[in-house]
């Protein structure tokens, strides 16, 4: 009995970095696959119509705790932030809900003022599909984006303001 359960806590602990960062997925712009991303906090949600997706703002410990105490222009270096983003759909039984429906893409930047110096001290990466294959087009293709909010951080996302914030 003994051999079985050493024989199951070895497979499991070998295991585990496979799933903490994220197995075979391949870096983006040279920025590795944020491991645990789909347990980070939230810090805004979106919806944009240009496009019809919606999007979910996740971050960090670093970025959290910089939107929940209003320190994001600029952000702190450490910070991360997750956008994963949707195609928006109706509810069939309930017209004027808007919900996700089909997954687009996650992506995130990266704040570090030294080594993103080129770039506005931000890294930027997206995966796209549910193969989470990596967009490589480019950082500027990002930053370009962005530009309309460079004043901002070069960031869109206004966080949600939560009961008995500051």
């Amino acid at each position: 009995m003994k051999f079985f359960t050493s024989f199951f806590v070895t497979l499991i602990i070998i295991g585990l970095p496979v799933v903490t960062f994220g197995g075979d997925i391949k870096a983006s712009h040279d920025i590795n696959y944020p491991a645990g991303w789909q347990n980070w906090p939230s810090i805004a949600v979106s919806h944009r119509t240009d496009n019809n997706t919606i999007r979910i703002i996740l971050g960090n410990e670093v970025a959290v705790e910089a939107a929940r105490t209003g320190k994001t222009n600029p952000w702190p270096d450490g910070a991360i932030l997750g956008k994963v983003v949707w195609k928006d759909i109706q509810l069939e039984n309930w017209e004027e809900a808007t919900v996700p429906g089909q997954f687009v893409h996650a992506e995130f930047m990266l704040k570090d003022s030294k080594k993103y110096s080129d770039t506005y001290g931000w890294g930027w990466a997206r995966w796209v599909g549910s193969d989470q294959n990596p967009f490589n087009k480019g950082a500027q293709v990002c930053i370009s984006c962005h530009t309309p909010v460079k004043d901002r951080d070069w960031v869109f996302t206004e966080p949600a303001q939560y009961p008995g914030m500051k």
